[in-house]
């Protein structure tokens, strides 16, 4: 783990940034709702003395996400949640140009992953971000130490609703959890835009199909 800026950081290599930024930035561009809200923490600062741990996709659209986040005030830790969706350069960019540190490489072995999510535990969370519970699993595990400053989470996909809802049938779970899954809204832009363009993009790749000329 090294740091740069006072950022703690494992990137596959910082000087991947220059390109991570412009992909962060082009999606900023396809983000108005998150654009504005950035505009509104800046003022209002809703944020400000949070710890944010958030285990999830890195990409150019979670880097905007982290960078609202920072804008409300938020210190901000990021790690993946897939090493398979990792973008190297994105990584970079977040700890270079943005400040925020981030432990991910795409490709990372069983191993890195996990010492990654518990490089964002040792920021002492007082809220987690998690996609796939992994980040909450580690900390009611291997690091319960660093339960008492959890006030409460957020999980992003169906498998880490599953996997919470038994924790707390259990009495297992710690602190309070918000499903963003069963939100009507992440439902809508979600199933709407997200998984409706993955159906798109699977029909043309598997069929070779051309859609330019088509009816």
């Amino acid at each position: 783990m090294a740091e740069t800026m006072n950022v703690t950081h494992d990137v596959k290599d910082l000087g991947l940034a220059s390109l991570g930024r412009i992909k962060i930035e082009w999606a900023e561009r396809q983000m108005p709702v998150l654009r504005q809200i950035k505009a509104r923490f800046e003022q209002e600062q809703p944020l400000k003395g949070l710890r944010i741990a958030a285990c999830l996709h890195v990409t150019a659209e979670t880097a905007n996400l982290a960078r609202t986040l920072k804008a409300g005030g938020a210190d901000v830790t990021v790690c993946g949640s897939n090493p398979l969706s990792t973008n190297d350069e994105v990584a970079a960019s977040l700890v270079q140009d943005f400040g925020i540190a981030t432990h991910a490489i795409k490709g990372e072995d069983h191993d890195t992953y996990y010492r990654h999510i518990l490089s964002a535990i040792d920021a002492r969370p007082s809220v987690t971000m998690d996609d796939g519970c992994d980040l909450v699993s580690v900390l009611h595990t291997k690091r319960q130490d660093a339960l008492p400053g959890v006030i409460g989470g957020t999980e992003e996909t169906t498998t880490g609703v599953i996997r919470l809802k038994s924790m707390a049938r259990q009495g297992v779970l710690k602190y309070p959890v918000i499903a963003i899954n069963d939100a009507d809204t992440k439902h809508l832009f979600d199933n709407r835009y997200g998984t409706g363009q993955s159906t798109l993009d699977g029909i043309l790749r598997c069929t070779n199909m051309l859609l330019a000329g088509s009816t």
